[in-house]
């Protein structure tokens, strides 16, 4: 299996449920096809730039391990996802 990270920026405005919740629901992504290594949870961090005329999100990293359709299924399923405003997945083995 291949080790990756994503990193995502939830809806500040979300209520904390919400926030969990999402969190809850990539982990759950993720374990249908890989496996969950760590969980971190940065939580409200100031944007480098306005989205969506937010300045803050919440933060999450996410390491895990999983084949390599993982990653396209799990982007494609962030991208829809209207509590996350951006993301990030990076190939921890191709260093």
């Amino acid at each position: 299996m291949t080790k990756y990270e994503v990193m995502f920026i939830i809806n500040p405005t979300l209520e904390d449920e919400k926030k969990d919740a999402t969190v809850e629901t990539v982990q759950s992504i993720i374990a249908a096809d890989g496996e969950v290594e760590k969980v971190d949870v940065w939580g409200m961090r100031k944007l480098a730039y306005p989205i969506e005329k937010k300045e803050e999100g919440y933060y999450v990293v996410i390491e895990f391990a999983g084949n390599p359709t993982l990653p396209k299924e799990l982007d494609r399923r962030l991208r829809i996802s209207d509590n996350v405003m951006r993301h990030i997945i990076i190939n921890k083995d191709e260093k």
